[in-house]
């Protein structure tokens, strides 16, 4: 299956070249055997994963296959069920643009040690040399309506079916609040969400705050610790951590420093010998808390919510004592959704990332297919579910 990519222009909101035009990175995989207009779906990356090594994974081809092996390849898999798959990332994360993230002085200043070596950072100031975030909810919202446009061009105004992972439900989930006209479904793998998180800027937005509620200003930058910065990086290691076949976690590795040709001459503690890092966007994201959700009863009747994830995941599930920000919640977004069109389980073994556990992709390869098909998953279309090891569901009460 041949992949066609696309570099959609798009006239930025980011703060940092905010009026530029810029061109947003999609990746598309044509609908394989399918007859008259093939439904589009969209797939979007999380806060630091780029979107190829997270959807399209592929292996080369080894020992007798002269193959590569693409079954970790998400959204090919779908491609092969008959969808057009487009696969975005985001200003600030993979082959799109990265403003202001060229500069090794406008990384995090707790993680600049993992460039002292490689390009070096001993003349860096103490703070950044551009002290604010890069992204926030608005351009991350701005750009994938771009991208939502360009594919309902593509695919005869037909509604884009949602396919998030990780914080691309602070994107997709307001965005389908606000533009339900634009968007078939949601499905969304571990999803980030905060009960009490942020509220809009905006006083005039209809996802505002109550009168009286304290409103940054943008470009955000207190505290400087947080977001007096544009860029986060993570090490060959740091990502490794989360995956457990070590092989693989090499393929997943090279994919991200394939996306990247800054940050594969970045890191590693031998001077000229860069070991990479992977750069990803700093943003301020409001309008995703319990208040929100319900706004106009979108959530579970004109948009279908499916949602997926395991029960070792300590990424999507976090203490209550972590405050507001960092307190998240799974569960509590699925009761939240006010439709009876909502589905979600939660698989028993899986953490953060089964998109590269062999066993876990396929599942999940298969739950969005029928999800996107039918509307339910494994016969059943609405409810709180558990999944054993063997398959086996059991309703929550």
């Amino acid at each position: 299956m041949t992949p066609v990519d696309h570099k959609v222009k798009h006239e930025s909101t980011i703060p940092a070249n905010s009026g530029t035009e810029i061109e947003l990175f999609v990746r598309e995989y044509e609908a394989a055997g399918s007859g008259g207009t093939p439904k589009p779906v969209l797939m979007l990356h999380g806060r630091s994963i780029p979107a190829l090594p997270g959807f399209d994974l592929v292996l080369p081809a080894q020992g007798a296959s002269p193959h590569p092996d693409t079954s970790y390849s998400w959204a090919q898999a779908l491609a092969g069920k008959g969808y057009n798959v487009y696969v975005m990332d985001l200003q600030g994360s993979g082959l799109s643009p990265r403003p202001e993230m060229h500069d090794p002085c406008n990384a995090n200043p707790a993680q600049r040690s993992l460039l002292k070596t490689n390009p070096g950072t001993d003349d860096c100031d103490p703070t950044a040399n551009y002290p604010h975030q890069l992204g926030n909810s608005k351009s991350e919202w701005d750009e994938l309506g771009t991208v939502v446009k360009f594919i309902r061009d593509r695919c005869a105004d037909e509604k884009v079916a949602f396919i998030g992972w990780s914080a691309a439900a602070f994107v997709m989930g307001p965005y389908a609040l606000r533009n339900p006209g634009d968007v078939a479904s949601v499905f969304l793998l571990a999803p980030m969400f905060p009960p009490n998180g942020r509220w809009s800027t905006n006083t005039s937005d209809p996802f505002a705050p109550p009168p009286g509620t304290p409103l940054p200003t943008q470009p955000e930058s207190k505290p400087p610790a947080v977001f007096g910065f544009p860029m986060n990086l993570t090490s060959k290691a740091g990502v490794q951590a989360g995956i457990s076949d070590k092989e693989l976690a090499d393929h997943v590795w090279q994919a991200i420093m394939d996306c990247d040709s800054i940050g594969q001459k970045w890191g590693g503690s031998t001077l000229g010998a860069p070991e990479g890092v992977m750069r990803w966007r700093n943003s301020y994201w409001w309008g995703w808390n319990t208040s929100t959700v319900p706004h106009g009863s979108t959530l579970g009747s004109t948009v279908p919510v499916c949602i997926v994830y395991g029960d070792q995941d300590r990424t999507a599930n976090t203490p209550q004592e972590l405050g507001p920000v960092l307190h998240f919640s799974v569960p509590k977004l699925y009761e939240g959704i006010p439709g009876a069109d909502k589905l979600m389980f939660r698989v028993e073994g899986w953490d953060h990332n089964p998109v590269w556990e062999r066993k876990a992709a396929q599942i999940l390869q298969h739950m969005s297919w029928k999800w996107l098909k039918d509307k339910k998953v494994y016969g059943v279309e609405s409810g709180s579910w558990v999944m054993d090891t063997d398959g086996v569901l059991a309703e929550v009460e």
